[in-house]
Formats: structure tokens, C-alpha cells, sequence
């Protein structure tokens, strides 16, 4: 079967780039390993943000049905010291409405038509046929064969050797997730301290960042700058060893910060990550092209899926603007990207740096208030 536009992955960019495309009027089929929309849990929060993720649902059309998913008063941050105390404490409106990441999926799901996306399709590999044609196979041996290839599925990425050698490294640090559930009343001493919205403790090389979801769901990523033989040594099919383990690098603080760690109500997950090198490019390949991570995957600094929902509105936009002419579409689009995923990846570096670098907690508070 042959098919235009073929997306693997079925994340927040491919989603966003089928939309697109449906309004346009141009047919595409994403290919999405997992078994169903429900096969796991799509991550935390996300705040929208004017500059990318905002053109991007507006491009999609979905204005409307995302004001509708808007969490009021979680952009409140507040950062605290080890010991408890609140250092800073901002409750005003940033402009960046927060939404739960699975909500937003869903609402880019229900706009594409039945039968867009094939659930259950495990890339097993990709090869060119040349003439921009590319063939997928999948891991049960089906196969497609498509004039434009666009890989939408992560950091690791099936479709990204046909473009570049690189590949994921270590940023030498890990996240640590936990939740805890109604919270305000079973834990009501870290509700109280994680507050309407985020929570930020931090010391250098490590710290402990909280998000309250709808109602009382407090969301934590605890922040360790280890070396990934050192998680290696902890064995997380065992969680309260593994929870016990994580709170030992807090050792001394307020317990209602250790509480985000050891009253975790969920097993812990190790969060390994990763990026591809700032500036990550590639030569134009006929027929081929990434958008998100799969393009420019870099530490997490609030930008990631913000950038792969524009990334796959600006792709929809440059091949509906350039009809029966993909490759300028693709030039277009590549342009265009490589100097944008650049930017952010460099900020999300100097970030990184404010939250875990020697000068925290102050070096964050500093930004926060615009002093340098």
C-alpha cells in the first residue's frame, strides 16, 4: 500500500502535522506503536507558549477546545529553600496557560479523521527506494511504501539514521518521578508547600521540582546530576528501596519536601535523559524529514513539545504552500527548524545551568525577576 504523507509517531508533533494536513485537504497515515491512545501515561503538564505552541493548536484549529483543557492558577512557582523556607512565591498569570499533556492529545485525536492513525504498528525498519520513495516495515512483517516519510517518533528515532549518524548522549543528569494523590488531604504539608503550581528546591547538582495537577495530584521530578552507572545501581523494580535511595541525597531537608519523594503513591520511574547536539542538521534527503525530538531532542527546558506542535504545523503549512513540490516544501521547513530547535536547545542548556549550577536557588530567582 502506498500512501502520500506517512508519520511515525503519534506524540504532539505528528499529530499536530496530520491536522494540519487534513485541513489542507492533504491525506496522511500515522503510525503509532503503541497498542491504543490509552497504552500509557502521556507525561505532566505543559504550558503553552505564545511564540510556538499557540500558532501551532491555532494552525490545528483547535483554539477553542484548548482554552476548554486550561488548568486555572497552575502557573504559580514558587521556589523553596532546602529547609522549607519560600524564597520566591509568584501566583500572576505568565501568559503560559497549563494544560495536562494527555488532554491535549486527545483533543488533536478526536479532530483527525477515523482511521488516521494505525495503532499498534512497531517500526522494525525504513529503507529508501529511491526517487524520495521510502518503504517502512513493520515488527509483524507489513510493510508501506510512501512518497513522504516523516519521522515524528522520539528520541530514538527509527527514521533519523536516514538523515544523520547522530545520536542521543547523556546530559549527565536524570529525573526521578513520583506522584502523590489528594494531596491536600492525605498529604497536606507538601500540598501546602508545592502550593497552586509548581515547586522548585533546588541545591547544586540536584533538586526537588513538584507540579500540582487537577485537583490534588502533586506531580514531582526529583533531579539527580549522576552518572548513569550510578542509577544503575539502584534497583527500581524494588520501590521502596529505590525511594529510600533517592531521598538519601536529600538527607536534612524539610520533611515536606523528602514527603514528594517517600510518600510517592506511585513506583518510581527513572527519567534518563538525553540529547542530540545543539545545532543538529543534516543534508536535504529526497522524500524524508523529522520534526520534535526526533529532529532536536535536548534536556527538557519547557520547550519540547511546544517545538515539535510547531514544528508539525509549519511542515503542514510549507506542503500545502508548495503543492506537487515536496522537496521545496522540505527545504523550507528543514531551514527554518535547524535555526529554531538551535536556539532553544542552547537556552535549555543556559536553563539547565540556573536550576542545577552552582548559583542555585538564586540564579533561578534572578530570571524569575528579570535581575541578571
Amino acid at each position: 500500500m502506498e500512501t502520500p504523507v506517512t508519520i511515525i509517531g503519534a506524540g504532539l508533533g505528528g499529530l499536530t502535522l496530520a491536522r494540519v494536513l487534513h485541513i489542507h485537504g492533504i491525506p496522511a497515515t500515522v503510525y503509532e506503536a503503541e497498542a491504543s491512545p490509552a497504552a500509557r501515561s502521556q507525561g505532566g503538564m505543559l504550558d503553552i507558549h505564545d511564540d510556538n505552541g499557540r500558532p501551532a493548536l491555532q494552525a490545528a484549529g483547535l483554539m477553542d477546545e484548548f482554552r476548554g483543557l486550561v488548568l486555572e492558577g497552575r502557573e504559580a512557582t514558587r521556589v523553596l529553600a532546602s529547609d522549607g523556607t519560600v524564597l520566591f512565591d509568584d501566583d500572576s498569570p505568565r501568559g503560559r496557560p497549563e494544560v495536562l499533556r494527555g488532554e491535549l492529545r486527545r483533543i488533536l485525536l478526536d479532530s483527525l479523521p477515523a482511521g488516521t492513525v494505525r495503532w499498534g504498528h512497531k517500526v522494525s525498519g525504513v529503507r529508501s527506494l529511491g526517487g524520495g520513495r521510502h518503504e517502512v516495515t513493520f515488527a509483524d512483517a507489513a510493510t508501506t511504501v510512501t512518497n513522504l516519510l516523516v519521522g515524528a517518533d522520539g528520541a530514538w528515532s527509527r527514521v533519523r539514521p536516514l538523515l544523520s549518524d547522530a545520536t542521543p548522549e547523556y546530559v549527565g543528569r536524570s529525573f526521578v518521578e513520583t506522584y502523590l494523590f489528594d494531596s491536600d488531604t492525605r498529604h497536606p504539608a507538601s500540598a501546602k508547600a508545592v502550593g497552586g503550581g509548581s515547586l522548585f528546591a533546588l541545591a547544586p547538582g540536584k533538586g526537588i521540582q513538584a507540579h500540582r495537577e487537577s485537583g490534588g495530584t502533586l506531580h514531582t521530578y526529583v533531579a539527580l546530576s549522576e552518572s548513569q552507572d550510578w542509577f544503575a545501581a539502584i534497583d527500581f523494580t524494588d520501590s521502596a528501596a529505590a525511594t529510600s535511595r533517592i531521598a538519601q541525597e536529600f538527607e536534612g531537608w524539610a520533611p515536606e519536601l523528602t514527603a514528594l519523594i517517600t510518600d510517592g503513591e506511585t513506583a518510581p520511574v527513572l527519567r534518563t535523559l538525553s540529547a542530540l547536539p545543539v545545532g543538529h542538521r543534516w543534508d536535504r534527503v529526497p522524500g524524508v524529514t523529522l520534526l520534535g525530538d526526533a529532529a532536536h531532542l535536548s534536556a527538557p527546558n519547557g520547550e519540547g513539545a511546544n517545538l515539535a506542535m510547531y514544528d508539525g504545523a509549519e511542515l503542514g503549512a510549507a506542503l500545502a504552500a508548495h503543492p506537487g513540490d515536496v522537496e521545496a516544501a522540505l527545504t523550507e521547513y528543514e531551514q527554518a527548524m535547524f535555526l529554531r530547535s538551535a536556539a532553544a536547545a542552547a537556552d535549555g542548556a543556559e536553563l539547565h545551568e540556573l536550576l542545577f549550577g552552582d548559583g542555585t536557588p538564586h540564579s533561578l530567582i534572578d530570571m524569575f525577576t528579570g535581575h541578571e
